[in-house]
């Protein structure tokens, strides 16, 4: 990621789709000699309450998978399976959204797998690393990872900051893409109960 030009960074960000919703999150600037680490490491620089969530789903992953091979008779086990697990997902959700930095706490303007834009009131420059918490509430889950600002550009008395993830777990960026789309499909269904007569 840090060998790319600017334009190309650019290029990988406008790649995802992108959807228009407001999400809380957490953003520090790090400092100027701050190493990112590398994605097999991201795990040691989450907050454990990050740590202990990731954790939970991949749990979550490993117990349904055995249920596959007992055909239908499964099907209500995992139902109910899956039920404890968005009760758990819940939980983990409001403990996560706790964790918040209030004085940090930004929102989204728009968001996808690439990346976020962001509403600030102060100026951030171009190059610059910033630690990421993302709250998505509509799947109970939260998201820490790294990005770069790749444009600020003033609107109106704010900024809008564009921030491409330059260390994100393959997982948290399919949550991403997935909330995303769900997202896209309840705003669709809206607009589409609303045009009935």
């Amino acid at each position: 990621m840090q060998d790319l030009t600017l334009k190309q960074k650019h290029q990988q960000f406008d790649e995802f789709f992108m959807i228009k919703h407001n999400i809380p999150v957490n953003m520090r600037l790090v400092a100027d000699d701050f190493v990112l680490p590398e994605i097999d490491d991201l795990h040691q620089h989450m907050p454990y309450e990050f740590q202990i969530a990731s954790e939970l789903s991949s749990i979550d992953t490993k117990a349904l998978r055995p249920l596959r091979g007992l055909g239908e008779h499964a099907i209500e086990l995992a139902e109910f399976l899956n039920h404890q697990s968005r009760k758990i997902d819940l939980m983990m959700s409001l403990i996560l959204q706790q964790h918040s930095n209030h004085e940090q706490t930004y929102h989204s303007l728009k968001f996808g797998g690439g990346g976020i834009v962001l509403g600030s009131e102060i100026e951030l420059l171009v190059g610059g690393i910033i630690e990421l918490k993302l709250f998505l509430r509509e799947e109970a889950s939260a998201i820490f990872c790294f990005a770069e600002v790749i444009a600020c550009k003033p609107v109106d008395d704010t900024y809008h900051v564009s921030l491409i993830f330059t260390r994100i777990r393959e997982e948290d960026q399919d949550l991403l893409v997935k909330a995303s789309l769900h997202l896209q499909a309840a705003n669709l269904r809206k607009r589409k109960n609303q045009e009935k007569p």
